[in-house]
């Protein structure tokens, strides 16, 4: 009996996660659908209180291909954004803007611009591939009684991102991110990030997000709706073209 008891306690010790890289597979290989479509509602409030709200509708493919448009307010409706990755090359970033006529190319120098004057950047709109940081874990934190490691991630030199880390709250029981913290390039606090999840089709999934710049005192809501998973999207969906079109 003492044999068995100590053989369970090295299993549980070996299933546990060592470095923060174990943590970041764990994240990398959760469940993930195949396909998401949602209805989104952004409010966007600023540091004098003043609010805007957006409502969105977004199609995902995978964790490389998203499509984005924009149907209201009026002044916004029509504005799409396309969004396709790679790994060997810069990824595709794309916006159609109807009162101008014009789509316009995000480069890699602008990934750390503001994402239609909300509080994420275009970089923010893109997956985090896992070998493109390095990561280390700070330790473990219990809030309201669910624990959580603290892992930080910092950009290879090579990956040109915006920020210098990331310090991310993984919950222990399914390696989900719940709340982030942003830092520049200078190492100064930027963004924070909470989430809330529900599980949906099988799958753990936002609902809603809220984001706040420390610095500009600025904050984005966003709010999923009519969340549908796996629903055989197509591949061809995600060409510049189809920006044009709304849904």
């Amino acid at each position: 009996m003492i044999r068995f008891i100590l053989v369970l306690g090295l299993l549980h010790v070996l299933a546990q996660p060592q470095t923060g890289a174990d943590i970041a597979r764990m994240i990398d290989q959760r469940s993930k659908p195949k396909d998401v479509t949602t209805d989104l509602t952004m409010t966007l409030t600023s540091r004098s209180g003043a609010s805007r709200t957006l409502t969105v509708h977004s199609v995902r493919l995978g964790e490389k291909k998203q499509i984005i448009w924009f149907l209201a307010p009026a002044d916004d409706r029509g504005v799409a954004f396309l969004s396709i990755e790679h790994d060997d090359r810069d990824d595709e970033l794309r916006m159609w803007l109807p009162s101008f006529k014009k789509m316009r190319r995000i480069s890699a120098s602008k990934k750390g611009d503001s994402f239609m004057g909300s509080d994420l950047s275009y970089e923010d709109m893109t997956s985090r591939n896992l070998n493109d940081y390095t990561y280390l874990l700070q330790g473990e934190e219990t809030i309201d009684g669910v624990g959580y490691w603290v892992l930080e991630s910092v950009p290879k030199p090579e990956l040109r991102s915006s920020y210098s880390r990331i310090v991310s709250w993984v919950r222990q029981s399914d390696a989900l991110i719940l709340k982030e913290n942003y830092f520049d390039r200078a190492g100064n606090l930027l963004r924070e990030r909470t989430i809330e999840a529900q599980e949906i089709g099988g799958y753990t999934l936002p609902v809603r997000m809220f984001v706040r710049n420390v610095q500009k005192e600025h904050s984005t809501e966003m709010i999923f709706d009519k969340i549908e998973v796996d629903t055989g999207v197509k591949d061809n969906l995600f060409h510049e073209r189809n920006l044009r079109r709304l849904p």
